[in-house]
């Protein structure tokens, strides 16, 4: 959708999420911003508003649905929402000895739950008004399981598929769908990476992008293209012959706190 004038973006804290609020920003346009974290959530607004948009933040938690719908009904009153982007998610440290139990659930909680909880109600919203377009946040780990990262993989697997599936039904009720898989891009979650991350993309420059392909009305966007490409080619090949290359992949350095992030 080009030029939208009333924006929902979920995990817009810190990482894409606020990068992509702070991209839209401007004079005229509402912008309705919710995260976890409080400080860092006002600090995202206040510099979105000195660009000379409104802006609405709310502490939210993406995995309480009837919080996050009954918030987002509030904002689709105050001015009917254009483009609504599920982007909120999380990864998990593994270290060593892979992911914990509570980890893996956290992350399926948030980074798919948190979608669904998103989505569903967005499309309710904007159905009667038969336009808008709703963004779901994958990543290019959505298109093959990487050991480590299971559930961060799984659960970005299961964004991707869902929100193309959901582009067919949703067209015969005039909105658009578009789903998101970035690569490796500079940002808090990545920052906690203690190995080389190929192609990795400043903030500005993947904010670009997904705002110009969204405003495009693309179905998928996916960058770095050759960071894809090899991604697509190890999802095509057998298991037998990438399983043991992959397993000698290193792994995110443990932590006991999820981190923000696409």
């Amino acid at each position: 959708m080009q030029n939208p004038g009333s924006i929902l973006i979920t995990g817009g804290s810190s990482g894409i999420g606020a990068g992509l609020a702070l991209a839209y920003a401007a004079p005229g346009v509402r912008l309705a911003l919710t995260g976890r974290h409080a400080g860092r959530l006002a600090q995202v607004a206040e510099r979105c508003r000195a660009a000379g948009a409104e802006v609405a933040a709310g502490v939210v938690d993406v995995r309480d649905r009837a919080a996050l719908a009954a918030w987002m009904a509030e904002q689709d009153r105050c001015r009917p929402l254009d483009l609504v982007i599920a982007n909120a998610g999380i990864s998990a440290g593994t270290g060593a000895f892979g992911e914990t139990d509570r980890q893996a659930r956290e992350i399926f909680a948030v980074n798919f739950d948190g979608v669904v909880n998103t989505v569903l109600p967005a499309a309710e919203l904007m159905r009667p008004r038969r336009r808008g377009q709703i963004a779901l946040m994958s990543s290019l780990a959505g298109f093959r399981g990487f050991p480590g990262a299971p559930a961060y993989c799984a659960s970005k697997a299961g964004v991707r598929v869902w929100g193309e599936a959901l582009r067919g039904t949703l067209a015969a009720d005039g909105l658009t769908v578009s789903v998101i898989c970035p690569g490796y891009v500079k940002s808090p979650m990545t920052d906690h990476n203690d190995f080389p991350m190929p192609f990795l993309m400043e903030m500005d420059r993947a904010v670009e992008v997904i705002r110009r392909g969204l405003g495009a009305g693309k179905s998928r966007l996916v960058f770095p293209r050759r960071l894809f490409a090899a991604v697509w080619l190890l999802a095509l090949l057998p298991p037998a012959w990438t399983d043991r290359l992959l397993a000698r992949l290193p792994t995110k350095p443990a932590d006991p706190e999820p981190q923000a992030g696409p």
